[in-house]
């Protein structure tokens, strides 16, 4: 294999690996906004909450916790978790090939 070629694996890996950080980071964002109650009107606020709620569609009410605050941190902290590890473990492919 070329280095060129080999060059542009890690380049991709790094790639998939930063996409998957900000995945989870905007997830983990939410999470804590929830907890702190932040301002659900603002903006800001109601941009990373509907892009959480659609990274975490799949996990969103997965778990039927009484509290809230705990279905959230629950559901959305799974997400975060999963875009993690198949994010990482893509990009360590993606680096050894």
């Amino acid at each position: 294999m070329s280095p060129r070629s080999h060059s542009g694996s890690n380049q991709a890996g790094r790639i998939v690996a930063v996409i998957a950080d900000v995945l989870a980071f905007i997830l983990g964002l939410w999470i804590v906004m929830y907890l702190l109650d932040a301002n659900q009107a603002n903006n800001l606020v109601a941009f990373i909450q509907d892009a959480a709620r659609w990274l975490a569609g799949w996990s969103h009410d997965l778990f039927t916790f009484d509290e809230e605050w705990a279905r959230v941190v629950a559901g959305y902290g799974l997400a975060a978790v999963v875009y993690l590890f198949i994010g990482h473990a893509v990009a360590g492919t993606l680096r050894r090939h």
